[in-house]
């Protein structure tokens, strides 16, 4: 397989020519705020964003500052790359990149579509995928789509946008921290991920992957617009708060606050490629409150006395008491003060495509969907 180099900045290359005028760049000071808004985003999901922050950092203070464009700002039949980091991320925390994976991932899509790559675009903004491909776009010259496949982040291929609009999923890419390359071809979503799973396990139980390759016109409708900056502007305000951090969060993004107390208790085990178990949250105010939440890379549901607090596709996000930051599910631990929040998902999810790969029933959970209305409420 051949290696990619990295590109030159200005250099008349694809990547320079493709990058019409974008409207911010993102560069080293963005990192924290950017960090903190796809944790919250992320359901616990995504892997711990530190490991993105330190690739990312490295990588901008390397190449320069990262072009943040909308789709519009691209040509209609450049083609766009949806990457990030597939597996479980207790094992990802320890199994860290080399750098050099996105350029393998966009020299085996552009040998096998015959087109340059124009733009990186994370797969999931959750957790340390919406930083990843940043460090890979930095590193290549090209610009950062402000979109995703999600508006969140869940553990498989076929709870994605694209998968719901309809892009294919063949070739799906992979690659590991020794630069082995994987390609893999299928005729359905299913044996893609079938196989992306056992692949995950045979690199180590982590990798990278670069999924549903598309031109931008199709990644117009097949996207979530706007989730890059959306996280920049909640960490943003994250990181003006002068009283309660928490009460910050809830408000900017209409969530509601399901409970505050004290991590009682974690139960969490890799298998199959995800992080799989649970975490018992009791109420500080002592009147025994107690919340459960349910977990498989990311938080599925939180219920209390036997009642559904609020459940996928809906995002569940634990923060920390103090300085309001989230945790990510692998780094969950007994005798933390916490606050749990939920907040409605991206419309999208909540279609009956939707709801049928990324609803309760989808993880195995025997409960319906009760979609979570904007200001905190259960719909009835």
């Amino acid at each position: 397989m051949t290696q990619r180099q990295e590109r030159g900045r200005g250099s008349g290359t694809p990547a320079a020519r493709a990058d019409r005028g974008p409207t911010r760049s993102i560069d080293v000071d963005d990192l924290p705020a950017l960090a903190r808004g796809c944790a919250v985003m992320g359901a616990g999901g995504g892997g711990d964003p530190l490991v993105g922050v330190l690739m990312a950092r490295e990588a901008i203070q390397r190449h320069g500052p990262v072009r943040l464009v909308d789709l519009g700002d691209l040509p209609d039949d450049g083609l766009v790359m949806p990457c990030g980091l597939v597996g479980a991320p207790t094992i990802a925390i320890e199994k860290l990149e080399n750098g050099g994976e996105g350029g393998c991932l966009a020299a085996e899509a552009e040998a096998l579509t015959g087109r340059p790559v124009v733009a990186i675009m994370p797969f999931e903004i959750g957790g340390s995928n919406g930083l990843i491909p940043l460090t890979w776009a930095a590193r290549l010259g090209l610009p950062y789509v402000d979109a995703d496949g999600m508006g969140r982040a869940f553990p498989t291929m076929p709870q994605m946008t694209m998968n719901l609009a309809g892009v294919s999923s063949s070739p799906c890419l992979m690659a590991d921290e020794r630069l082995n390359t994987l390609v893999i071809r299928t005729g359905g979503v299913e044996w893609t991920e079938r196989l992306l799973r056992s692949s995950t396990a045979a690199f180590g139980g982590a990798a990278v992957a670069a999924l549903y390759l598309m031109d931008v016109a199709t990644a117009r409708r097949a996207t979530v617009p706007g989730s890059v900056s959306r996280a920049l502007e909640l960490g943003t305000a994250m990181a003006r708060v002068e009283i309660d951090p928490i009460d910050t969060v809830v408000e900017e993004l209409a969530a509601v606050e399901l409970i505050r107390g004290k991590v009682i208790d974690v139960e969490r085990e890799t298998s199959g490629g995800f992080v799989r178990g649970s975490a018992i949250v009791e109420d500080a105010t002592g009147e025994g409150r107690l919340l459960r939440l349910e977990i498989q890379n990311e938080n599925l549901a939180a219920l209390e006395d036997g009642e559904v607090r609020a459940c996928v596709p809906d995002i569940i996000t634990v923060l920390d008491a103090r300085t309001g930051e989230a945790i990510v599910t692998e780094r969950l631990r007994y005798g933390q003060r916490v606050g749990v929040i939920a907040f409605p998902c991206p419309e999208v999810w909540r279609s009956p495509a939707g709801l049928a790969v990324a609803g309760p029933a989808a993880f195995g959970l025997r409960f319906p969907y009760t979609p979570l209305a904007a200001g905190g409420t259960r719909a009835s």
